[in-house]
């Protein structure tokens, strides 16, 4: 008796799902925050109308119109970097060294990489957000964030060293080292509950 058709098969499902990465999170591009800031836009161009008129409605938006001129290549770079770092990036190694299951291991990475990450927001957080593309959780991602806010080797080594000193600098460094890695356990503490299931 011959096979049956080939789309009367049963799919083989062994090896196939394993060697697929794991699906990417979906981005709206409208969300709240984008709303709540174009209502708040919205209500403080209508106070600046009321008060100064047209003109000062115009003079706030040449120069809004001249800053952002100026920070879109930055803009820019960081988002290809972001995206450049999702496609580079292995995503089984990402998600085993600073997904869900990582534990301390996981903080531990997320803050010494925020640590030496150079470069200003238009690089961390572009990181940040490649990180949690490729598999790594809200409590690495967190702890990434925060070391390189309060721990970020750049700014310590360019501004923080010759303004304040080393021994300001140092025990700053020293009292701020466990915060990325307590703001990394709640942040992950935190998400499990709110998303018991994964990522909306």
């Amino acid at each position: 008796m011959p096979d049956p058709p080939f789309k009367d098969r049963a799919p083989d499902t062994g090896d196939a799902t394993e060697s697929e990465p794991p699906p990417r999170r979906i981005r709206k591009p409208v969300g709240w925050s984008t709303i709540s800031i174009a209502l708040l836009v919205a209500i403080s161009a209508a106070l600046v109308w009321r008060r100064d008129g047209a003109d000062g409605v115009w003079e706030i938006l040449k120069h809004d119109l001249a800053l952002f001129g100026g920070i879109l290549p930055r803009v820019l770079a960081g988002c290809l970097l972001g995206a450049f770092i999702t496609e580079i990036l292995p995503h089984e190694k990402v998600s085993r060294s600073l997904g869900p299951k990582s534990g301390l291991k996981g903080l531990l990475i997320g803050a010494a990489f925020g640590a030496i990450l150079p470069g200003g927001p238009f690089t961390a957080y572009p990181v940040a957000s490649a990180l949690l593309t490729v598999g790594a959780d809200f409590g690495a991602t967190i702890a990434m964030v925060v070391s390189w806010t309060l721990i970020g080797y750049g700014r310590a080594v360019a501004w923080e060293l010759p303004i304040m000193g080393t021994d300001f600098t140092l025990w700053r460094i020293v009292i701020s080292l466990p915060l990325p890695i307590l703001a990394g356990a709640l942040g992950r503490f935190v998400y499990v509950r709110i998303y018991p299931k994964g990522a909306p």
